[in-house]
């Protein structure tokens, strides 16, 4: 099974125009999420235009192609890709013309039973042209609309044959509509600027365009912006499945100030540090963070422990996130050209260093070098995230057992190989908690194999 993409969509509508630039400020607050390719496609009256490309948002975009691409409605996308996936033609959003029109497809995450999809497809006569679950979605909503009496309709009949993670926003001529899986995996929120109405994958995507955020789009849910403009919603699908959404989102993933149904990434980090301190004291002189995910969780665990805080790592803002990337040669170099270490905070120190997590281990060895070199006398390795002990099916790129480090060593060796004083993670029980105010249950089958969705009913490349 190959993993594909976690991504970032936004979606806007507004009859007074300009939703070209307000896509592209909304995927600039989203490009933490996705830094391979970009897209944006709009309406106006009946005529689609997008572009996308390779590239991060300030390098696909000119003030031209804005010009050239305003409307009252836009989608917009970030992507990266893992597995497999790192082709130009995978790029969003999907635009495609049909019997009924043209609409365009913004799609974040990963389909379990896209295998048996294709096939079934492919058996009634389609032809897909990329490798994306993207375009699947994209074609079974306009099968779908042959029969429905609405786009929006077709997209929640749409939504019943999906299994897996997946956050939309669909553009028809005259609608703009959001659905998130039954499961809720990925975040998908609703926010409102006067008369305009706005999707996006985080809360810190509607800040960025000076729109209030409403509501987060409920697990199951698909809600439309109607002909008139008003906000409606079809709720066929919610409350049918047990939710799940990513605890990698609180993690990682997500911008520490968004706010994800109802929780704060940012007051979540805080507190999976104040629980690392808890689980794992140690006598330092100074605790420092990972930039950027790591840095909250750092300052949770130096206030419960009451070790002072300090930077002791310099991001080089240039260098992208090394975990996104696709390729293990690729990930080693903008390492070692991303962080430097502060010699006047960590030298002659005893350093507690916290990560957002650790993978494959390259990272946390790199770093603890980095510590050492800079003159630190002892480097205490944590991970606010536990041992990943299972790859994830659902978009995040957790790769298979036989990479995981925590599948290939014991603490003891892993603390070795990364050359480290000492290692620690946080349990899967504290992690548990580190969002209390999360109005979704949680997927954390990267850490426990435990998944929403049965793993046997995933098909297989």
């Amino acid at each position: 099974m190959a993993i594909h993409e976690e991504c970032g969509v936004f979606g806007i509508y507004d009859k007074s125009g300009g939703c070209a630039e307000s896509a592209y400020y909304g995927l600039y607050a989203l490009q933490h999420r996705g830094q391979e390719a970009c897209g944006i496609a709009t309406m106006n009256g009946l005529e689609q235009r997008c572009r996308k490309d390779a590239g991060l948002v300030g390098e696909v975009f000119s003030r031209e192609d804005l010009a050239q691409l305003n409307g009252t409605m836009a989608v917009g996308h970030v992507r990266y890709s893992t597995t497999g996936g790192s082709l130009r033609e995978n790029a969003q959003p999907l635009t495609l013309s049909y019997v009924k029109g043209t609409f365009a497809v913004a799609h974040n995450g990963n389909l379990v039973n896209v295998d048996d999809l294709r096939r079934h497809y492919e058996y009634r006569g389609a032809i897909f042209h990329t490798t994306s679950d993207s375009e699947i979605i994209a074609y079974i909503i306009a099968q779908e609309r042959l029969l429905a009496p609405s786009i929006e309709r077709a997209v929640a009949n749409t939504v019943r044959q999906l299994r897996g993670a997946f956050s939309l926003v669909v553009m028809s001529s005259r609608k703009l509509i959001a659905a998130r899986d039954p499961w809720g995996f990925r975040p998908l929120c609703i926010g409102k600027r006067r008369d305009a109405w706005i999707f996006a994958s985080e809360s810190c995507a509607l800040d960025s365009v000076g729109a209030s955020f409403v509501r987060d789009v409920e697990p199951g849910e698909v809600a439309y912006v109607d002909l008139n403009g008003e906000l409606q919603s079809i709720r066929d699908c919610c409350g049918k499945e047990r939710t799940g959404l990513c605890l990698f989102e609180f993690l990682y993933f997500a911008r520490p100030d968004s706010v994800i149904d109802g929780q704060s990434v940012h007051a979540a980090r805080l507190l999976a540090g104040r629980y690392l301190a808890q689980e794992h004291p140690i006598a330092a002189d100074v605790v420092i963070g990972v930039p950027d995910s790591g840095l909250n969780a750092a300052k949770g665990y130096a206030l419960e422990s009451g070790i002072p805080y300090n930077d002791g790592l310099i991001k080089n803002r240039y260098i992208g996130r090394t975990f996104i990337q696709p390729g293990q040669s690729a990930r080693e170099s903008s390492v070692r050209l991303k962080l430097n270490a502060l010699r006047s905070t960590v030298s002659g120190q005893r350093v507690v260093v916290i990560d957002d997590s650790i993978v494959r281990g390259t990272t946390s060895n790199q770093l603890v070098k980095l510590l050492r070199d800079a003159g630190a006398k002892e480097v205490h390795m944590l991970s606010s995230a536990p041992m990943f002990v299972a790859p994830c099916y659902f978009g995040t790129d957790i790769p298979s057992k036989e990479e995981l480090f925590a599948c290939k060593y014991s603490l003891e060796e892993m603390c070795r190989l990364i050359g480290a004083d000492s290692l620690g993670f946080l349990s899967v029980e504290s992690l548990r908690k580190i969002a209390p105010d999360c109005s979704c249950g949680f997927c954390d089958g990267c850490f426990t194999e435990r998944y929403p969705i049965p793993v046997e009913e995933q098909g297989e490349d």
